[in-house]
């Protein structure tokens, strides 16, 4: 099973859209070339799609095939430790301990807590892995209700969640539940991890020039065969009064050896009786986030943090996100919606970035 709710089938082939229009013009000009190529290797797993671009020589099939198998293995380890929807994960096994003395993870596992934990410290809780119950209540989860109705009293769950209810033992490594009940839910951070991972794969293999995308997180090394750093797209989404949303090409980037990710409520969200439910939770009310914030994009040297930092100014919402962006120094960008007005000039959105993505801009004129 996915790490996460598998994306809808629009939602996966418009990202692959989105990316394969960022590299197209590398990929025509050295496609021909038989010295000289883009390698491209795609797929599912977690619950999404994945896509890398590796700027090469000629590769043999052999040497295709071991790069294959590595990129596989990269992403199913990942979802063998942090999935959610599989029982065998040592995340499962984790939420089904009660038991008061440490519990060992991996490596992998443990670097994912404590990202998370750091980013949830700065966020006073935006950011908070232990609100896998209200995910699962709230129908989002694995184990989901039939109807999407949420939970009638998101009080009830409250001393479950929190994220000082975990305690790390960087030692063990291992961590600790303060009382028994609490579940951990990583698909807001894993995806960042992943990317990471098949980045670092991708350099043991002896490549600095690629492009790793999984579920719309980046990540950027090196540069293309013509010494062009890529490129890469923020997606607009717009907003219709009549309830549904255009997607489109909003900003392109230069990525120069950095990591990028996006957390927003106009991909993955269920629509009932005409009211729009993020799946993202906000830890502090139990309920799916609702402000005018429509998408974060954040850029980092290492995707798992882009992912964290994203989540967490998401929950928080257009000012309170981007006063703790501007405070911590983030590269971020925000759009946030606006009344459509009939005017097309801001075709009804809002943006803001920080200073430190201001310099990200300079770099690229669009």
């Amino acid at each position: 099973m996915p790490l996460v709710n598998p994306l809808p089938l629009s939602v996966r082939l418009f990202l692959g859209c989105v990316l394969l229009l960022c590299v197209a013009l590398t990929a025509y000009r050295y496609g021909r070339d038989p010295e000289y190529s883009v390698i491209e290797f795609q797929g599912n797993s977690m619950g999404t799609t994945w896509l890398v671009k590796i700027a090469t020589g000629a590769l043999p099939k052999s040497e295709q095939e071991k790069i294959s198998k590595t990129l596989k293995y990269s992403l199913s380890k990942v979802d063998s430790l942090m999935s959610t929807w599989r029982e065998d994960s040592e995340l499962s096994k984790f939420n089904r301990y009660n038991g008061v003395i440490p519990f060992a993870l991996s490596s992998e596992t443990f670097t994912v807590f404590e990202v998370a934990q750091s980013v949830a410290r700065s966020s006073k809780g935006a950011l908070d892995i232990t609100v896998a119950p209200l995910v699962e209540e709230w129908g989002f989860g694995p184990g989901g209700a039939q109807e999407f109705s949420g939970p009638s009293n998101t009080k009830g769950f409250q001393s479950r969640i929190g994220f000082e209810k975990l305690k790390l033992f960087p030692n063990g490594p291992a961590v600790s539940k303060s009382i028994s009940g609490v579940k951990c839910d990583l698909s807001a951070i894993a995806k960042g991890f992943a990317v990471d991972e098949v980045a670092r794969g991708l350099r043991d293999l002896g490549f600095e020039n690629f492009l790793v995308e999984i579920g719309g997180e980046l990540k950027a090394s090196g540069t293309h065969l013509n010494g062009q750093i890529w490129r890469v797209a923020i997606e607009a989404p717009i907003f219709q009064e009549d309830g549904f949303t255009r997607r489109k090409v909003h900003r392109v980037l230069d990525l120069n050896n950095q990591a990028m990710a996006t957390s927003g409520d106009y991909r993955n969200y269920v629509e009932r009786e005409g009211e729009r439910y993020s799946h993202t939770i906000d830890p502090m009310t139990g309920r799916p986030v609702k402000h005018s914030l429509a998408s974060v994009t954040v850029i980092h040297e290492m995707a798992v943090w882009a992912d964290a930092w994203a989540t967490a100014l998401n929950v928080l919402g257009p000012d309170a996100g981007y006063n703790l962006a501007r405070k911590e120094k983030l590269s971020a960008y925000f759009i946030s919606r606006q009344p459509i007005s009939g005017s097309e000039t801001d075709n009804g959105i809002e943006v803001r970035f920080t200073p430190e993505f201001a310099v990200q801009l300079q770099g690229h004129r669009n």
